[in-house]
């Protein structure tokens, strides 16, 4: 089997750009290797940019099939780029849809999504220009853009308190981001992220990842920041901030489980996606968002959760990638590689 492994790279000196999260979604040298490597034991491997070549670039290649873990460029709907290519040539890919990636992405219309699904999910207002009055959200709210991922915009002052210090918060979103921004009701309780695979009756969640707060600075806030993730925590110097397998009591851990499950179904998700979850004050599972274009950092020290969970579950690396592919070829009835 010939596989193309979709993605886009991170740049090694990132170009003038006011935003240092600029290429934060997008993997790094090693992490597209790792990936690569781990496909060579299901057939030869082409790795293609997902850039404004990529559809010549395809053509080029002519693979069986596409291992996607391209972010995309220069839309909100960035995500979909490649699925929807890869329909368009009749290309089987790993991964969920245009359409799951695109709402995935918009925090907005995932939750509305859950919503009338009844998955319960912190409530949000959106903001779409400056002086937009503000509904009855409940305070404390964290302040998000309404399209990014890889905690891009959410900074450990984000989680804001008093109403007062809202248009400076979404005065920062509208002018580094260029779009309109989420704000959404704190839940006080603990967080968990979801490693799911599979579809139909063969989805299944792998041990459950906690982030444990208070390994964060003191005075920091309770939420996995863009500070937590990217600079507080590096491979020399790793936080020790996740937890795996989460320690719940069974009951809880059920109800999280079902959760996730029914969001990955109510969104569409198809093979693999994370899944983020926190608790309210009174331990009722909220689901924050859903991530089918999970971040697979190799490294164990780099605490990417995906693989953590893969770990937790006695899967190598190399075994989760490549579970992934035959998913995605049950899924197609493409039978064993």
């Amino acid at each position: 089997m010939r596989i193309a492994l979709t993605c886009n790279l991170k740049p090694r000196f990132s170009p003038t750009c006011s935003r240092e999260d600029r290429y934060a979604e997008w993997d790094d040298r090693g992490t597209i290797e790792a990936v690569a490597a781990a496909l060579c034991g299901s057939g030869t491997v082409v790795t293609i940019e997902a850039d404004e070549n990529i559809v010549e670039n395809l053509k080029k290649a002519q693979p069986d099939m596409v291992f996607n873990i391209a972010e995309g460029i220069n839309s909100p709907s960035r995500e979909s780029q490649v699925p929807i290519i890869c329909e368009l040539l009749k290309i089987p890919y790993t991964g969920s849809d245009a359409f799951t990636l695109a709402a995935c992405l918009n925090k907005a219309r995932a939750k509305e999504l859950m919503s009338f699904h009844h998955i319960p999910t912190p409530a949000f207002q959106v903001l779409t220009h400056p002086g937009q009055p503000l509904n009855g959200l409940k305070f404390p709210v964290i302040v998000k853009p309404l399209w990014e991922g890889s905690s891009m915009g959410i900074r450990d002052d984000s989680l804001v308190f008093d109403r007062s210090d809202i248009p400076s918060r979404v005065g920062r979103i509208f002018s580094e981001y260029r779009q309109p921004a989420i704000l959404e009701s704190f839940l006080s309780g603990r967080e968990f992220t979801a490693a799911l695979l599979g579809n139909g009756d063969g989805l299944r969640v792998l041990p459950l990842v906690e982030i444990d707060f208070r390994t964060l600075p003191g005075g920091a806030s309770r939420i996995y920041s863009y500070e937590a993730k990217w600079i507080w925590d590096t491979p020399g110097a790793p936080l020790r901030i996740f937890t795996c397998p989460a320690e719940l009591e069974r009951g809880r851990e059920t109800e999280i489980v079902d959760l996730c499950k029914r969001a990955y179904v109510a969104l569409g998700c198809r093979d693999w996606c994370r899944i983020d979850v926190r608790l309210d004050e009174s331990m009722k599972p909220h689901v924050l968002e859903l991530n089918p274009l999970p971040g697979i950092l190799p490294d164990p020290d780099e605490n990417s959760c995906f693989p953590k969970a893969a770990r937790a579950a006695g899967m190598s690396y190399g075994d989760l990638i490549r579970e992934v592919v035959r998913i995605a070829r049950a899924r197609y009835g493409m039978g064993e590689a």
